[in-house]
């Protein structure tokens, strides 16, 4: 408001001046000191008094003989700059209580954190958009720090994250245990991937088993990493055999067994990241992103656009979603930058519903159904019903209008990736062929179908600049399926296609060569590794369907 203020004297000041003085030019001596001579500036001296004058303000009036003279006006002191954010890890840090552990297999989690430092920077940088809203929640439920660095060594704070158990998210539920605390899964949206709605899922989670193993959490952490059950029967074993029953002495999976040290490990590098030769960049203890209604379904680029971020970003911060528009079903929420959230809500209010999701008309041709038509722009066929209020309808009149999606850019890898798997584990599945019609084109067709030309091509054995033939058979995914569970990002090389792999438990390098149908000298090879060794969140580059 002062700036404003200060425009608004210099504007007065400029009229002043051109009434007075035509002659100069325009804009010529508008600033402060144009109109000095008839506005003069204060100045810090003291004027003796006149005898014709009334006196002066006492603080203006001479020095009597003998006393010092009063010191000069003092500039005003300069603003002082805000301090900068608290650092988020050490909030954790004082938060940690499950107390210090002393156990080999701690160390040997904390060592191999310390000879892999870009691994643990890459970890906490992704972290940085979420970890304060997890730190958040766990603290307002009275429950161990260490409980939010769980995603380090579920996911490594990958949003995308998918396991060779098919467990999802930064939170790595599976499908079922997702369901048991209701997250959401259809053809839109997989709450497992919900930022929020999996971590409150998961803190349920974990505070069902510390109450349920009497408050012990490191049994409790193991449990949710193998399952109540299985714990449970090792306590049996364990209780029937007259020994501990205490974490450390259960017999349990060596997945298990390394999980729980490996969280004490990640807690214990946070705590004195110096002891192992880390520096761990600090995190703002300030919100990344809040929550905004958007009252109904919109597209993600549609509202990447409103917020002024990349649609990337705006899939990072809602992973749930993997499709080109959020879910028509619900839930209407969208987490967006805090800086962001004001304008975004403002210009919502400014959309009509064909803008929020960008459709367009298509006029119905004979042989067409709701189901062609759904599958030709990338859709449902209840989709395409609500769109259209054509309740349970699949016949369409020849002739009719619909409302349908437009052209949308091709998705993120890691987003197409997640939709793909949704439709592969749908019942007869979605039909992974597009039949070409009059008017097709290969960039229309990916780009409905949330891919790129070239991969397209590339599935097809076709050139990027092919025609195409009505009647034409595409198909929209590979042949083969490649294992995703590790897969977090792919993009195109001249040696083949460039795939990052994230290894999960259980991995080896023969399993993942046979997936990714490379070699294992040639993944040795890119990946600078001598042996067979391998761990859980290493990431492993890959070129794909490379001609050798």
């Amino acid at each position: 408001m002062e700036w404003g203020w200060r425009n608004q004297g210099g504007l007065a000041l400029l009229l002043m001046l051109a009434a007075g003085c035509a002659s100069l030019p325009p804009g010529g001596g508008a600033g402060p000191e144009a109109a000095a001579p008839s506005i003069p500036p204060p100045v810090p001296v003291v004027v003796p008094p006149e005898p014709q004058e009334p006196p002066p303000p006492a603080e203006a009036s001479a020095p009597a003989a003998g006393e010092p003279a009063p010191a000069e006006p003092q500039a005003p002191p300069e603003p002082v700059a805000p301090l900068p954010p608290h650092d988020l890890l050490d909030r954790v840090r004082q938060g940690l209580v499950l107390g210090e552990q002393y156990n080999s297999r701690i160390d040997r989690e904390a060592d191999y954190f310390a000879n892999h430092p870009d691994y643990v920077a890459r970890t906490f940088d992704r972290a940085a958009p979420y970890l304060q809203y997890i730190v958040n929640e766990v603290e307002a439920r009275g429950l161990p720090l260490e409980l939010a660095l769980l995603p380090v060594i579920e996911s490594a704070f990958e949003p995308y994250a998918y396991s060779r158990a098919s467990a999802s998210g930064l939170w790595q539920f599976i499908a079922s245990t997702g369901s048991r605390f209701s997250l959401k899964q259809d053809w839109w949206y997989d709450g497992r991937r919900d930022i929020i709605a999996a971590t409150q899922a998961a803190l349920d989670y974990l505070t069902y088993l510390h109450d349920m193993f009497d408050g012990d959490w490191l049994t409790a952490i193991a449990a949710y990493n193998c399952g109540e059950a299985g714990v449970q029967r090792a306590i049996d074993r364990n209780r029937k055999a007259h020994k501990p029953v205490d974490f450390w002495n259960l017999k349990l999976p060596a997945e298990t067994r390394a999980y729980v040290p490996r969280l004490l490990a990640v807690a214990r590098i946070v705590s004195h990241p110096e002891e192992y030769g880390l520096s761990i960049d600090g995190i703002p203890d300030t919100p990344y992103f809040v929550p905004v209604e958007t009252g109904g379904q919109i597209s993600i680029e549609v509202a990447a656009e409103l917020a002024g971020i990349t649609t990337e970003e705006m899939y990072d911060l809602n992973p749930a979603y993997h499709r080109w528009a959020t879910d028509p079903g619900g839930p209407y929420l969208l987490l967006v930058p805090v800086e962001s959230a004001e304008a975004f809500r403002t210009s919502l209010l400014q959309l009509t519903p064909d803008q929020r999701l960008r459709v367009e008309r298509y006029t119905v041709r004979k042989g067409d159904t709701v189901t062609s038509v759904a599958a030709h722009f990338g859709t449902t066929a209840q989709h395409l019903q609500e769109l259209n209020a054509l309740g349970n309808t699949t016949k369409l009149a020849v002739g009719s209008e619909l409302r349908v999606p437009s052209s949308v850019t091709a998705l993120p890898e890691q987003v197409r990736l997640a939709a793909a798997r949704v439709d592969a584990r749908l019942p007869g599945g979605v039909r992974a062929v597009h039949v070409v019609r009059s008017g097709d084109t290969l960039s229309g067709i990916a780009s409905r179908h949330g891919m790129s030309v070239a991969t397209l091509a590339r599935i097809n054995g076709l050139s990027t600049g092919a025609t195409l033939r009505i009647g034409q058979k595409l198909r929209l995914s590979a042949a083969g399926r490649v294992s995703s569970g590790g897969v977090v990002a792919s993009e195109g090389s001249g040696d083949g296609r460039k795939v990052t792999y994230v290894v999960r438990e259980g991995d080896t390098l023969t399993g993942i060569a046979e997936a990714l149908k490379v070699t294992v000298d040639s993944l040795r090879e890119w990946n600078n590794i001598t042996g067979s060794a391998i761990r859980a969140g290493q990431r492993l580059i890959a070129y794909v369907d490379r001609k050798s």
